[in-house]
């Protein structure tokens, strides 16, 4: 296997294979769960972040998807690196496909995510606050 598919003359492949890393580590992304979006084994994606190999451009459209930006962002031609919206490439996927649902199965979806985000945040609250046991060991 030669070090790249084919030869863009435009990108600098060891740049893309530094970007590449940097914009998956962003996202919070691992190499394995990337590779796995992308159905391609991680060893072969591992290699791409090292510079060894390199994606075909079908994968690069595929990878610029996923990480929520442009191809010119991905290959360097841009240098602006927006954070993403959505982290969890899954719930993306399904946000994308929200505005085809009838309206009132989007209010529905609206209730439910409401409800995790308000017991998600009490329980923050009620983690946060001192029991009273532990008030009487201090005292």
């Amino acid at each position: 296997m030669s070090a790249c598919l084919f030869p863009i003359p435009w990108v600098d492949m060891s740049a893309f294979a530094e970007r590449l890393r940097l914009l998956r580590e962003a996202r919070q992304i691992t190499q394995t769960r990337l590779a796995s979006l992308l159905e391609v084994d991680p060893r072969v994606y591992n290699r791409w972040e090292r510079g060894i190999a390199s994606p075909q451009f079908d994968t690069v459209v595929k990878i610029a998807n996923i990480l929520q930006i442009s191809l010119d962002e991905l290959a360097g031609r841009s240098a602006s690196i927006t954070e993403p919206k959505i982290h969890n490439v899954e719930l993306l996927n399904l946000y994308q496909q929200v505005d085809s649902l009838p309206d009132t199965d989007q209010q529905a979806l609206v209730s439910v995510i409401d409800g995790l985000v308000k017991k998600s945040q009490m329980q923050k609250v009620v983690g946060q606050r001192p029991s009273k046991r532990d008030a009487r060991v201090v005292a």
